[in-house]
């Protein structure tokens, strides 16, 4: 009997250990910082740079992380910079040792977002999901959690949100939306990462200065640009932003307002360029006053009020999709008016957009190599001529795309019996081969693949042609491949102008 009384008093004190041990546990994750640990995510990646002075090259690898967090549906967010070019992917949680590769699956550079998939579903046990809130109120406090600076812990910092603007995303370089500015450090390896407040998510920490610029100021994706993207891609596929596609500039001044017949007031805004690869072609003109758009009233500033604040009138537009409408009310030659247009993506504004995830095009024929101008290839100049300066920074304000959609330039020559006295036509533009009309780098293979005895390469501004003999360029070509280590001979996919574009156009 003692024995057995012992044995119940042992097995009691055990049992009363366990449960002292487990109540904190329990209690520790029922916590809501403890709630949101489990929903961040470390980001491990290999990318792929390619190399566009030697296009056929798929260029270095190179290692980084970055955070990311879990939405609904066991879905992963993150920044599209901390992902791009990424060859492989790993994925990390907190209190879990072990690496979980991760796929891409929808990514948009021009919002700087991306959503990832895992490969083992089990990396998901134990987890749980954010869900989003809204835009935060000015002097309000967030919390910022991620992996900064390479660190394998979780940092978790706080800061006041200071303006909510709308401004440029440096991760497209082109590309402008709604951000909030905190005062809370976002440093490399912080992006990706959510920003929380009242325990949902209000943004996803993605740029911010440097502190020779300015101090404590980053900057944090809201949540209507997180919802658009998870709309956008709910059809499986990402369509882009839309825009009107026109300038416009702001009516404060009194007496050109009594000029337009514009009577005092905080309101209306006029109409500057019309850009024919925009939306607005056809249904706007230069000098048009608007007034509304969808009903809300346009102040004198360009502005609009939406979520209780006064935002740029893009705002509207940016929360549109592609085959979605727009109603400008507007005033033309005194006369009130509501046009409705469809809106689209401006293609053109891509040329200046910082590329990823696509390869460099490309053409070699008789030792020339041909590319189409674009961000990543005029980065990778080492000389810019006058003529290539201005067909990049104008190729849009100047509709320069109507006659050259692609900008063919002729970025190096092989130095070869066959090109021989040809170094003076490098960084030339391409305007015609054999009287031959070139739009495209597609218009530039089909040219130089039509039987001729002589390929005369007409250049813009310039009133000498280039000439290459069929016959040499052909005997020419395994002996410069092999020279110069070329292991393709054109790559003309990836391209961002839609095909269906330049077949509308008129052939001049």
């Amino acid at each position: 009997m003692p024995r057995l009384k012992r044995s119940s008093l042992f097995l009691r004190w055990t049992f009363a250990v366990i449960v002292a041990w487990a109540i904190p546990e329990v209690g520790l994750a029922d916590t809501p910082m403890e709630t949101l640990r489990r929903s961040v995510v470390r980001i491990y990646t290999v990318a792929q740079t390619p190399d566009y002075s030697a296009p056929w090259d798929p260029g270095g690898s190179q290692e980084g992380w970055g955070s990311g967090f879990i939405i609904s549906g066991q879905r992963i967010l993150t920044n599209a910079h901390v992902v791009s070019n990424a060859r492989f992917i790993t994925l990390e949680k907190e209190n879990d040792a072990r690496r979980y590769e991760g796929r891409v699956k929808f990514i948009a550079h021009d919002c700087d977002l991306a959503m990832l998939e895992v490969v083992d579903a089990a990396f998901f046990q134990g987890t749980s999901a954010l869900k989003l809130g809204d835009v935060p109120a000015l002097d309000s406090v967030v919390t910022v959690l991620g992996y900064p600076i390479g660190g394998d812990r979780l940092s978790v910092t706080r800061g006041i949100v200071s303006r909510i603007d709308y401004r440029g995303y440096a991760h497209s370089g082109v590309d402008s939306h709604l951000v909030v500015q905190i005062d809370a450090a976002i440093n490399p390896g912080n992006s990706g990462g959510p920003v929380i407040q009242d325990n949902q998510l209000v943004g996803v920490a993605f740029q911010g200065f440097s502190g020779i610029v300015a101090q404590n100021v980053g900057y944090m994706i809201p949540t209507p640009v997180v919802a658009r993207f998870l709309k956008d891609v709910a059809d499986g596929h990402y369509d882009f932003y839309v825009d009107v596609g026109f300038q416009y500039f702001p009516l404060i001044n009194a007496t050109h307002r009594r000029a337009l017949g514009l009577a005092p007031g905080d309101y209306g805004v006029m109409v500057g360029e019309v850009f024919r690869a925009g939306a607005a072609h056809g249904y706007l003109q230069t000098g048009d006053v608007l007034l509304a758009i969808d009903n809300r009233p346009i102040f004198a500033d360009g502005r609009v009020a939406l979520d209780n604040d006064r935002l740029m009138l893009n705002e509207v537009v940016e929360r549109k999709f592609k085959g979605d409408t727009v109603a400008l009310k507007l005033l033309r030659q005194g006369q009130e008016q509501t046009v409705r247009m469809p809106l689209s993506t401006p293609w053109p504004y891509l040329m200046q957009a910082n590329q990823y995830d696509v390869r460099p095009r490309f053409l070699v024929f008789g030792g020339l190599l041909f590319q189409p101008l674009s961000s990543s290839f005029y980065a990778a100049l080492q000389t810019k001529t006058v003529l290539l300066r201005y067909y990049y920074t104008q190729f849009f304000e100047d509709e320069l795309y109507l006659e050259h959609p692609e900008v063919v330039v002729i970025s190096k020559v092989f130095p070869d019996p066959t090109t021989s006295y040809l170094d003076g036509f490098v960084n030339s533009i391409v305007d015609q081969v054999n009287d031959v009309k070139i739009r495209t780098m597609s218009d530039l293979a089909a040219a130089f693949a039509r039987p001729a005895e002589f390929y005369v390469i007409r250049l813009v501004d310039d009133p000498q042609p280039l000439v290459l003999e069929a016959r040499a360029a052909k005997e020419a070509r395994e002996r410069i491949f092999r020279q110069y280590g070329i292991s393709q001979e054109a790559y003309l996919e990836d391209s961002f102008v839609p095909l269906e574009w330049v077949q509308a156009q008129p052939k001049k």
